[in-house]
């Protein structure tokens, strides 16, 4: 690759970004394209296709975050999952390469929860600050970035696998709704990448590069530009501050432990919803001492993954569920807003093939789960289907990201605690997919039905939210600090409420709307 930047640590010109993932990575090439120069910090190492394999455990040690983490709360996680409460991605690309491809807007609605259930006890709820007619064109650009597949681009959907074919036979005789899933995965080649193959287990990472992932989409397109720099293997410790509060650098360690001081004209936060409020609780000052960005006491809290959990079935004959893309389709009958089920907001049913190794670790997790069950469910693997549940988790003040008091990283920062606890409309929400799901599987003859409880979480948002009012939130409608205003949140922690779909489109929209705004800021001299 010719042109590639390499940007002084003086200049204090740039756009420097942490995080390469769904948000960082989209920011990073769409200004890019605007002739903006940045420097994207990214915590893990660059991958290449070559090191995409079709083996789960090998590929979750790979591409996995396994830094020390701590689940703490009522959730399931605590007991569990301990030490591993995400599933996410450190590498650059984040966990756009570890995705399913599932690209679903939000609806209307789930813009304005607070509007639309009023206040919910035990809960943190509020609107969005922006709405969805707001987002729509960007949701638009998104989907054309990303080679969404349907309707929302006029791109055939991806072939119907068995696993798919199952779930649709059944959605008609139980008269639920099922749709093909659209995906940002090629079914057709675009944008100088490959159609899909069916090669299957997509949440390793794409071998040929049809999924859509910034790994190999926008991190080098914005590097061809000129303007934009990667610095894989560096781990930012704190974000620094001049005496009026703005913004001025960041503070990392690179691959070879040594310390070194980014300057920035903007710094933009796109390190997950964990990452991100550990880095501003991490650059407390004394004029910032709850934090950086922190006056309203909302950094770090309001944490939501999904409603979730699993619903595997048994069958007579094969299905075979491996064969093809992990997600193939939807049944969204419960997505809408109707209290009268007993809870608020609503979920979608994925259909979700688990490979063999994960399915083991997942069905009865901990060691209490091993045994003649579990055993019998792994013999008759091929003949299993399975979905996954992806409800509304509503936010609440105390799921939150804290600091541990003692317990330091390899790179002296304190380790996150995750603390989470099911609100009691999760519990009713998962109690209702489970019971629905039995009617779909005894439909079409299922044998056995097992349902897994959640694991932990490709979905992290919160914890940076957007709001009206800084004494409500972090980040305003752009995602922008309400107390510095040269600081942007780029990613899922900017998220007011979850939605009962999968975020990362919705992170794109929101990072190409922000780019949008930071370019028009930055002509204007405004930061």
């Amino acid at each position: 690759m010719t042109n590639i930047a390499k940007f002084a640590l003086d200049d204090d010109s740039l756009v420097v970004i942490i995080g390469s993932g769904a948000g960082g990575g989209t920011v990073a090439n769409e200004l890019a394209q605007k002739g903006i120069s940045s420097v994207v910090l990214e915590a893990g190492k660059r991958f290449t296709l070559e090191d995409l394999k079709n083996n789960e455990w090998e590929m979750f040690m790979k591409l996995s975050w396994l830094d020390k983490r701590i689940s703490a709360g009522g959730w399931h996680h605590s007991k569990n999952h301990t030490n591993l409460p995400a599933w996410i991605v450190k590498g650059v690309g984040g966990s756009s390469i570890h995705w399913a491809g599932v690209s679903l807007r939000f609806k209307p609605h789930e813009f304005k929860m607070q509007s639309t259930n009023g206040n919910i006890e035990g809960a943190n709820v509020a609107d969005w600050p922006v709405t969805y007619e707001e987002v729509a064109p960007y949701y638009v650009k998104a989907e054309h970035k990303m080679g969404v597949t349907g309707k929302a681009t006029d791109t055939p959907d991806l072939p119907e696998s068995s696993h798919t074919k199952l779930h649709r036979i059944a959605a008609e005789r139980t008269g639920m709704t099922f749709t093909n899933a659209p995906m940002a995965i090629n079914s057709v080649p675009n944008d100088g990448r490959p159609a899909c193959q069916q090669i299957g287990f997509c949440m390793q990472g794409c071998r040929i590069g049809a999924k859509w992932s910034t790994m190999y989409t926008e991190i080098p397109k914005a590097e061809a530009t000129g303007l934009c720099e990667i610095r894989p293997n560096c781990m930012v410790l704190k974000i620094e501050h001049d005496k009026s509060g703005k913004a001025t650098g960041v503070l990392y360690v690179d691959k070879d432990g040594n310390k070194k001081l980014q300057k920035a004209r903007i710094v933009c936060v796109a390190a997950n919803s964990i990452e991100s409020p550990r880095l501003l609780l991490n650059s407390a000052s004394e004029m910032f001492p709850d934090g950086l960005a922190n006056s309203s006491g909302q950094v770090g809290r309001n944490y939501m993954g999904h409603v979730t959990g699993g619903v595997y079935g048994v069958f007579p004959e094969p299905v075979n569920m491996h064969r093809g893309t992990s997600v193939p389709s939807l049944i969204t009958s419960e997505q809408a807003n109707n209290p009268e089920r007993g809870f608020v907001a609503g979920y979608t049913l994925e259909v979700l093939s688990l490979g063999l190794g994960f399915l083991s670790a997942f069905l009865k997790p901990g060691t209490s789960g091993w045994g003649r069950e579990t055993a019998e469910a792994l013999e008759n693997y091929q003949n299993m289907a399975g979905v996954w549940i992806c409800g509304e988790d509503l936010p609440v003040a105390t799921n939150r990201i804290t600091l541990h008091p003692t317990e330091k990283d390899q790179h002296g920062l304190p380790v996150p605690v995750i603390t989470k606890t099911d609100h009691n409309n999760d519990v009713v929400m998962r109690n209702h997919a489970y019971s629905q799901m039995a009617k779909l599987y005894k439909s079409v003859g299922a044998t056995k039905m097992h349902n897994l409880p959640a694991y932990p979480s490709s979905h992290n948002m919160g914890t940076n939210r957007m709001s009206e009012h800084p004494s409500d939130g972090v980040v305003n409608k752009w995602g922008q600090a309400h107390d510095v205003p040269n600081l942007f949140i780029s990613d899922g922690s900017q998220f007011v409420t979850s939605a009962a779909v999968n975020p990362t489109l919705t992170i794109v929209a929101l990072a190409i709307r922000q780019a949008d705004h930071i370019a028009g800021l930055m002509k204007s001299g405004q930061v």
